[in-house]
């Protein structure tokens, strides 16, 4: 699973998944840039240069356009091409039932959980095609891609378009040698999912999601970190257009 000197983006790297998927790579050899809205990725990356790897914190909103297609530009400035992403920024539902959803609450989970993957793609696809790269691109759903839960619509329906976005991509670049996959995590141990449980909606349920995950647990981090590692590898060279559940079992039953 080698990815030694291979540029990698990973957005949303500021904690979580993110930050843990950074680490990761930047301890195999990949040159990391994290990108985050928060200054926390500096941290990050940081702590990627102190372990010995090569790391720069550029910071993103990667929901605006322009901001996504400066990262890449920056990117590129930094150190000459891209061979790799990590889409990984994301919100959290807002824990109420459709009806009473506002507009603005399904805005922000579109906006960030979907249009800024779709941003994030367009000009990391563009770079890749000006310079001939056979990239790998990973774009994190969720196993709520496929499935739903109550008082998650907006989440829910992002997902599931992450999972389309996703194959769609992969069906217009893979004759160019660039391969998009998307991971599916469960429920996974982040501040994310610390305050998803603090709400009184989801009173008594991680108890009930915790039983559905045939391991008998929620993820670690860094659990779907190794996923992705393996996608942007050459070790999954023919695995395009996959939405691969990181789920402890939660799909299968």
């Amino acid at each position: 699973m080698d990815i030694k000197d291979r540029v990698v983006i990973v957005t949303g790297g500021g904690g979580g998944i993110g930050a843990e998927t950074a680490r990761l790579l930047g301890s195999r050899g990949a040159k990391v840039v994290v990108t985050d809205i928060s200054e926390s990725g500096e941290e990050v990356a940081e702590a990627i240069r102190l372990a010995g790897g090569d790391a720069a914190f550029l910071r993103a909103d990667i929901t605006v356009e322009e901001e996504a297609e400066a990262l890449v530009a920056r990117t590129l400035d930094r150190y000459g091409r891209l061979d790799g992403a990590f889409n990984n920024a994301g919100v959290e539902q807002a824990a109420t039932p459709l009806h009473q959803l506002t507009g603005a609450q399904w805005d922000r989970a579109i906006r960030v959980d979907l249009t800024g993957v779709f941003y994030s793609l367009k000009y990391q696809i563009t770079a890749m095609l000006e310079s001939g790269t056979r990239g790998s691109i990973v774009n994190t759903a969720s196993a709520l891609g496929q499935v739903a839960v109550p008082n998650a619509s907006e989440y829910v329906a992002a997902k599931h378009g992450v999972i389309g976005l996703t194959r769609a991509a992969a069906a217009d670049y893979g004759q160019h040698g660039i391969r998009v996959n998307a991971v599916l995590p469960g429920i996974v141990e982040t501040a994310m999912v610390a305050r998803i449980a603090e709400e009184p909606t989801f009173s008594g349920v991680f108890d009930t999601l915790r039983q559905r995950h045939l391991l008998g647990r929620f993820a670690k981090p860094h659990e779907v970190g190794e996923a992705v590692a393996w996608l942007l590898s050459d070790s999954s060279s023919f695995v395009t257009g996959a939405a691969i559940p990181v789920d402890g079992g939660y799909l299968a039953v």
